[in-house]
């Protein structure tokens, strides 16, 4: 039996699915096509998000993702859902006590915002952003795959904290989404940190190309072609038709949905109350955090205003 020993824990849209592809490109490094099996999280989804993602949950389903991994010196996953899951790191210990973890983390406003974004996108959210908020924070029933988690998903300090505890900080490397949005302009610098963090070589960074961000801002082309990416039939027959060894519905959305049925637009302002209302929130969260690790963290207030007393109150 082969496990990963390393994985990419989250936070979901900071960039963990750009990591993804960076390291795949590495010869040392083997990550299965299914990007997020979410094993470790055991999720339980709710009906009307059953087929959102395409979840495993069974000990030998995973380990037939690594069956192919002999000859790699690290294997890993990435599965957002292990940051926020407040069980996934004592079950990865469990099962992989010398486990690397790397931890993505972005400005929390920034994140809610990207994500929001992306379930409007997708077909999986029809209200403004502050109506959807609002909605999400209040809802009596809350998980992965039961609610959106808008809020709940940028709390960091109990998170990051969990993974510290668990495995120390000699396993656990923390990087900024900012840091790695300009990999391709100062020398892949994060890249470099995350190979040396895995023990790997890093002569072949040249061969890395870094240029293309993962989930970039975009929209639908067509309503009809939203409306059919948020379809739970639609999303079960992908997980039929691309079985789990080659992506499943990951496959078909970075191949088929990204590249034909969106297009690249400006984005949309964020609206101010939100984020007056998201930074009232985040504030004490973050200062939880940099008290944790001992340092500030401006890159989580990248799009906070400078003068604001909210922002440092």
């Amino acid at each position: 039996m082969i496990w990963p020993n390393f994985f990419i824990v989250g936070a979901a849209n900071s960039g963990t699915t750009s990591l993804y592809g960076y390291l795949k490109q590495h010869p040392d490094v083997f990550l299965p096509a299914l990007k997020e099996p979410h094993y470790f999280a055991q999720l339980t989804p709710s009906r009307e998000q059953r087929y959102l993602r395409t979840i495993i949950r069974d000990e030998s389903s995973y380990l037939r993702l690594f069956h192919r991994a002999q000859a790699y010196k690290a294997i890993g996953e990435a599965s957002p859902s292990y940051l926020w899951e407040p069980e996934a790191p004592y079950r990865i210990r469990r099962a992989i006590p010398d486990a690397k973890i790397i931890i993505l983390l972005r400005d929390p406003v920034e994140r809610a915002y990207s994500h929001y974004l992306m379930d409007v996108r997708e077909g999986l959210q029809d209200l403004a952003f502050r109506e959807a908020l609002h909605r999400d924070w209040h809802q009596n029933k809350k998980g992965w795959s039961v609610s959106h988690l808008y809020v709940e998903l940028g709390l960091y300090a109990s998170q990051v904290r969990r993974y510290l505890e668990v495995f120390g900080p000699e396993q656990v490397l923390i990087l900024m989404f900012e840091e790695l949005t300009k990999s391709a302009l100062n020398g892949k610098s994060v890249v470099v940190d995350v190979l040396r963090f895995l023990d790997l070589d890093v002569a072949p960074l040249p061969d890395i190309d870094t240029s293309l961000a993962e989930n970039g801002f975009a929209a639908a082309r067509w309503s009809w072609a939203r409306r059919m990416a948020g379809a739970n039939w639609v999303r079960r027959a992908g997980q039929i038709l691309v079985p789990v060894s080659l992506g499943s519905n990951h496959t078909i959305k970075k191949m088929v949905y990204q590249r034909y049925f969106v297009k690249a637009v400006p984005k949309p302002p964020m609206d101010q109350q939100a984020g007056v209302w998201l930074r009232s929130i985040f504030e004490p969260d973050l200062k939880l955090l940099e008290a944790l690790v001992g340092h500030v963290l401006p890159d989580l207030r990248h799009s906070w205003p400078a003068s604001s007393s909210e922002s440092r109150s």
